[in-house]
């Protein structure tokens, strides 16, 4: 089957003649009208009959991930022959398109145009970027192959979990039978992941604010869940990477960086491609085939396998930030920055020579991932996962985290192990929409090292496997931005002005000239600011004082300064704060301290983008 999506604000078609294929139709039909209409033309294929029903499902799951993204109020199957050369019977094209049309969402006024007439139509697309999409939807077995499964996913899906809350005094309580009054958020969590509710039935408030601030955006050019970065969101992205790169190479972590592809028929990989929970894209390239890496494991496996590593050398971390991290997420659960298909993942492994060293580090690393949270500015609910002997024999590890967190925390308990760890945690986030999204996470892996032939030689000149710790103290980049903007939204729910923090701010302060007259010692004061790492610019633009200052607020920026003859006179700034709100007089020099303060150890780029507005491009028009 072949889809040409549409997203319209209105779609009319009207019936000139029929086909000798024609599907019966009352005579007083001679069209319709649909507003606000996601139009769907179908070309149903002649492969398309020998797997209708799996046809069926796949065609609904992607008009429904894009319903979820550009949000109509109704949608028209539109039969359109031209979009394929192989069509199938009209018998099994109606019978397909009406099963097509009973699948829909049902919140929505669903409609089908009908088959086999010449009809006339007139639309009007909408013009935004994921305005027109097409899709090729295929039967398992049919065309490329663009998707691995993994046993562990389809295991995932049928694994029987045990739910409990841990308490800081030690406490595991069922998790029906926990109070969760003062605990709203850790409610949301734990029904989230209790029922597995990963797809969204929304757009999330995020999705709108990401496009607003350009900052990121869907690309109609790619795959699902790849995206753009406008200068102001790729900004925001390196200071984030920078600043975790930084963290985990201060703990000795040695960066590395390896490929991106790796081949399906390698022993071990194919393995491991088992254990792992996630979907991957898959190629082919002179008559091998080969997956697109979900992580940097892969790579840092194959290194360590081939490196001599002493006992002396231990713990051992490398680490990578990958740039391009691929998982074939499901198309209902890919939305904006929460979950996506192409991803920036840091990703640190960590060989220790026993248990012990395992535990040891692997409170040391829940220490950075807190750290973390806690540059980030946002709340976070925690998940522990263990197999349940595992528990048993770490209970005093469990509590210790709990109590260091200072609240209760989301278990999962499995009989047996599934998975090639024996305990995980995940910081969560909880987002406007109730969904939970991990962030920082750690894993006690006792499998791989054996598995890839990684060894070190012990005190007594043998050779040992060690056991190995997979982090990404950051979770990532991309849904970290996510959880800033979704907290920003929750912040303006409480009445908070929405921000960013200072140091990911893409513009810090914008001096705001009251007219011409004062534009040069409007650009001395950026020259200032601009001289100690601070990100500044000049509204410039022929626009009253009053529309340059709700200008600057629209885009969230942290401090605005009003420059006119009062300004001049005094020798002092008038500054607007963003947060805590409020104006205030202050020196050049004085306000820079005060970022430079906010801002220490923080990493530092400059802007990107023309200092002055009116030298700058619109990226979303």
């Amino acid at each position: 089957m072949r889809i040409l999506l549409i997203h319209a604000d209105s779609m009319r078609y009207e019936i000139k003649s029929r086909t000798k294929v024609a599907e019966p139709l009352p005579k007083a039909f001679k069209g319709d009208e649909m507003k606000e209409v996601l139009v769907v033309f179908t070309a149903v294929e002649s492969t398309d009959e020998e797997a209708a029903a799996e046809i069926v499902d796949k065609a609904a799951q992607e008009i429904a991930g894009v319903v979820k993204q550009v949000n109509p109020e109704r949608v028209l199957l539109y039969p359109y022959a031209h979009l394929s050369s192989q069509l199938a019977s009209p018998q099994a094209a109606v019978r397909i398109l009406k099963d097509l049309e009973s699948k829909l969402p049902k919140e929505l006024e669903v409609k089908r145009a009908p088959f086999g007439f010449y009809k006339a139509f007139e639309l009007k697309c909408k013009g935004h970027p994921l305005s027109e999409l097409s899709r090729d939807i295929k039967a398992a077995g049919k065309g490329p192959k663009t998707e691995a499964v993994s046993t562990a996913v389809e295991k995932e899906q049928k694994i029987r979990s045990q739910w409990y809350i841990l308490t800081p005094d030690g406490d595991l309580v069922e998790a029906s039978r926990f109070d969760f009054t003062d605990h709203s958020n850790l409610q949301k969590f734990a029904q989230h992941e209790m029922y597995k509710s990963r797809a969204v039935d929304q757009v999330p408030p995020h999705v709108k604010l990401m496009q607003k601030l350009e900052l990121v955006d869907y690309e109609p050019g790619s795959d699902t869940g790849n995206l753009r970065w406008y200068p102001k969101g790729t900004l925001v992205k390196r200071l984030l990477e920078e600043h975790v790169t930084s963290l985990v190479r201060s703990e000795g972590a040695m960066e590395v960086e390896t490929p991106i592809m790796y081949d399906m028929s390698h022993p071990s990989l194919s393995k491991y491609l088992d254990r792992f929970p996630a979907r991957q894209y898959t190629l082919r390239s002179e008559e091998r085939e080969f997956f697109l890496r979900f992580s940097a494991c892969f790579g840092q496996y194959l290194m360590k396998h081939d490196m001599s590593i002493s006992y002396r050398n231990l713990p051992l971390r490398l680490y990578e930030l990958t740039h391009f991290s691929f998982r074939r997420e499901q198309s209902g659960e890919v939305v904006g920055l929460r979950r996506l298909r192409a991803f920036t993942m840091p990703d640190m492994h960590t060989l220790v020579a026993d248990m012990e060293g395992a535990i040891e580090e692997f409170v040391r690393q829940y220490e950075l991932c807190m750290a973390w949270m806690g540059y980030l500015g946002v709340d976070y609910e925690v998940g522990v996962r263990f197999v349940r002997d595992f528990y048993e024999q770490n209970r005093e590890l469990a509590v210790r985290l709990v109590k260091r967190i200072g609240k209760p925390v989301l278990v999962e308990m499995w009989d047996e192990r599934s998975f090639y760890f024996v305990m995980k945690f995940e910081f969560n986030f909880v987002d406007a929409l109730g969904k939970a999204s991990a962030l920082s996470t750690v894993q006690i892996d006792i499998e791989n090292c054996e598995r890839f032939g990684i060894t070190y030689v012990d005190r007594e000149g043998q050779k040992r496997h060690p056991l190995m710790l997979h982090a990404s103290i950051s979770g990532g980049i991309d849904r970290n931005l996510y959880a800033l903007l979704e907290k920003a939204y929750l912040d303006q729910q409480n009445g908070l002005a929405p921000c960013l923090p200072l140091w990911l701010s893409p513009v810090q302060v914008r001096v705001c000239p009251v007219s011409d007259e004062f534009m040069g010692q409007a650009c001395g004061i950026a020259d200032e600011l601009e001289s100690q790492g601070i990100r500044v610019d000049v509204d410039d633009r022929p626009q009253s004082i009053s529309r340059k200052v709700r200008d600057a607020e629209t885009e969230w920026i942290p401090y605005i300064v009003v420059f006119g003859q009062k300004e001049r006179d005094s020798g002092r700034l008038s500054v607007r704060a963003r947060r805590p709100r409020g104006i205030k007089e202050i020196t050049t020099q004085g306000l820079a301290s005060e970022i430079v303060s906010a801002t220490k150890g923080y990493p530092k780029r400059s802007l990107g983008l023309s200092r002055n507005l009116s030298g700058r491009p619109t990226f979303r028009g």
